[in-house]
């Protein structure tokens, strides 16, 4: 499934729920925090949608 998400570089809340098996607010929680984040970094972001690079390298530890 997440392989999908990557594909079209953008992730809903719908997914961020899916992936993580939270609740609609605590989704649009993690994507608020996470659009913060790339906003301080410069980076334009889209309301209620969260870059899916950026998800993965937050959520999931790639020992990198």
């Amino acid at each position: 499934m997440f392989d999908t998400i990557h594909d079209r570089g953008f992730m809903t809340v719908e997914d961020v729920m899916n992936v993580l098996q939270v609740k609609k607010a605590k989704a649009y929680d993690i994507i608020r925090a996470l659009n913060k984040e790339l906003s301080s970094m410069g980076y334009v972001t889209i309301r209620g949608r969260v870059d899916a690079n950026y998800f993965r390298k937050k959520m999931f530890y790639t020992g990198q």
